[in-house]
């Protein structure tokens, strides 16, 4: 198998796998009294006092750290619409990803419709069962009104927020002097945009294939005609390049290789720039610091400063759940993404480390107890 490629190694060992999760039980069942416990009779008391008070299913069942990963297949990775089958091994990995990561139990749900109303009527049926809900790779504009609707974390923006509060430091900038672009419309680029203008930017463009949007762009939808009267204040209009002159940082989440060093050389000094297009990111990250980028993250694992939301998600869910959060707020995102910031300290911090690794053993805990304080009863 050395000699085999990244992907010759992932189909071979898809198949040993038949899967990357399994279920397995806490308790035993090796003699009559075992069974007796576990299953009938015995089973019958707690199931009475959650029938009297179903809040009690925290306490004697899977719910209180179990997760739902839910998608309909309509936009995976760089896939796009390979529908509820295909979509498994993805949904299968972010099971996996949680459990390890956060130690939260997680499952794979997809589902064989594309219609808002199902999916949501759905997740509303299945919700007894969970403590928590991840929706996963549902695409735009029907996401906006799913997510909206049932509350649903996008926890990419609170990583690329947390990369950006370092970066920051690492240029010498405010918050209150950056000029944003983020390039890329869709759920992804709409959750981050939200978070940075929450955060307190003041000055964010959104671009799309089209170019740079504004109140007078054409084919918006409902999401992103909201988006215009909080972005592009100024009106600005014009191309993919006329938006990154003078800019202060760049987010893409969008298209490969569509960024050239012209214009990251046409931003302002001592750019940050994201590219997160995944595999190939928007531009490489050596054309990028040589075109005078400062700060350059992508989503691989292989370049520094890999903006990864393993670093957000199982940490956050594990805190919601342990904190019985009925939501995920904008003070707990908040507080996520300065909780996984403030893991890299001052002394670490530099151009090539504005992030703490994947693997780094504090950040669910950290992450988890950062939510937990900022949960509102």
């Amino acid at each position: 198998m050395k000699d085999m490629t990244v992907n010759e190694k992932a189909l071979q060992l898809h198949k040993e796998w038949n899967g990357k999760i399994t279920t397995a039980p806490k308790c035993r069942v090796s003699s009559k009294e075992d069974l007796a416990i576990a299953y009938t009779p015995g089973v019958a008391e707690p199931c009475r006092v959650i029938a009297e008070n179903p809040e009690a299913a925290y306490q004697y069942t899977i719910k209180s750290n179990t997760v739902a990963v839910v998608s309909d297949g309509s936009a995976v990775l760089v896939l796009g619409n390979i529908g509820p089958y295909a979509a498994m091994p993805v949904m299968e990995g972010k099971a996996v990803l949680f459990k390890e990561f956060g130690g939260v139990n997680a499952f794979p749900l997809c589902l064989d419709t594309q219609d808002t109303e199902e999916i949501i009527q759905t997740v509303v049926n299945i919700a007894p069962a969970f403590g928590g809900i991840n929706l996963e790779d549902i695409s735009a504009p029907r996401c906006f009104e799913i997510e909206t609707r049932l509350n649903e974390l996008l926890d990419t923006a609170i990583v690329v927020l947390a990369g950006i509060i370092n970066a920051l430091k690492v240029v010498g900038k405010t918050k209150e002097e950056c000029h944003i672009v983020v390039n890329g419309a869709g759920s992804a680029g709409i959750a981050i945009t939200k978070l940075l203008l929450t955060y307190g930017f003041p000055d964010v463009v959104m671009c799309d294939i089209s170019g740079i949007l504004s109140k007078a762009s054409e084919n918006l939808n409902w999401m992103q005609k909201e988006m215009m009267e909080a972005t592009n204040l100024s009106g600005k209009t014009g191309s993919l390049a006329d938006a990154m002159r003078g800019a202060d940082i760049f987010v893409g989440v969008s298209a490969p290789g569509i960024v050239t060093e012209e214009m990251v050389a046409s931003m302002n000094k001592d750019a940050i720039l994201f590219a997160m297009a995944n595999p190939v990111p928007e531009i490489m990250p050596d054309k990028a610091k040589a075109a005078g980028a400062k700060v350059v993250g992508t989503g691989r694992s292989d370049f520094p400063n890999q903006v990864n939301n393993v670093v957000a998600f199982p940490g956050i869910f594990r805190g919601a759940l342990e904190g019985r959060a009925s939501k995920i707020t904008e003070e707990m995102k908040l507080a996520a993404a300065n909780a996984i910031a403030g893991l890299v300290s001052e002394e670490e911090l530099s151009e090539d480390n504005i992030m703490p690794a994947a693997f780094d053993p504090r950040v669910a805990d950290v992450v988890s107890a950062a939510v937990k304080a900022h949960i509102k009863k």
